[in-house]
């Protein structure tokens, strides 16, 4: 099963520990989406930066 993450607000502002996650994620400006897996290291990659990015479950 793979979870579709999709940033929908901008990285200016967050901490760099915020902008590494999100990095990590593959998502690098407003709008890109990018496809993971769903593991325990990804919906806690995704709890740190849930107020950044909308998910949807595929």
């Amino acid at each position: 099963m793979a979870l579709n993450i999709k940033l929908v607000k901008s990285l200016i502002g967050s901490n760099k520990r915020q902008i590494a996650v999100a990095k990590s994620l593959g998502l690098k400006k407003i709008g890109d989406t990018a496809a993971q897996p769903d593991n325990p290291a990804t919906q806690g990659k995704i709890s740190k930066i849930s107020h950044l990015v909308e998910v949807v479950s595929e």
